[in-house]
C-alpha cells in the first residue's frame, strides 16, 4: 500500500512542484495547476490524466481506478485507491501527472528517458 509520504518522496525533487494544504487536503501543484490531490482521509489519490484515456485506464484496473465526482469530469483527472497501488505504479502515475503540467523543456531536462 502506498501512503502520502511515499508520494512526497517522489514529488520533492520534481522541478516547480509544491505541496499545499488546501481545505484540509494535501495537494501538489505546479504554479496554480494541481496535478495530485488526496482525499481528506488520504485513501484516494486524484491525479492529472488525459480525459480521452481514462476510460481505458479504469477498464484495466476497476478495483484500483475510478472516475472523479461528476463536477470534475470536465478536467483531465482520474482517481485511484491508495491501497490498490504499489510503489512503481504510483511513481509512474505521479511522474506522468507532473509531466502534463510542466513545460516540455522542464520535464525533458529532469526525465530525459521520457523525452
Amino acid at each position: 500500500m502506498v501512503t502520502v509520504d511515499d508520494v512526497r518522496r517522489v514529488c520533492r525533487d520534481l522541478p516547480r512542484s509544491e505541496e499545499h494544504l488546501i481545505h484540509d487536503r494535501v495537494k501538489f501543484r505546479v504554479g496554480q495547476i494541481v496535478y495530485l490531490a488526496f482525499s481528506r482521509d488520504e485513501t484516494v489519490m486524484g491525479f492529472a490524466f488525459p480525459k480521452e484515456e481514462r476510460d481505458a485506464l479504469i477498464a484495466t484496473g476497476p478495483r484500483t481506478f475510478h472516475l472523479p465526482r461528476e463536477s470534475e469530469l470536465r478536467f483531465n483527472w482520474v482517481q485511484a485507491w491508495l491501497t490498490a497501488l504499489d510503489e512503481p505504479q504510483m511513481t509512474e502515475l505521479v511522474l506522468e501527472a507532473w509531466r502534463m503540467v510542466v513545460p516540455k523543456k522542464v520535464w525533458a531536462a529532469h526525465l530525459p528517458r521520457l523525452a
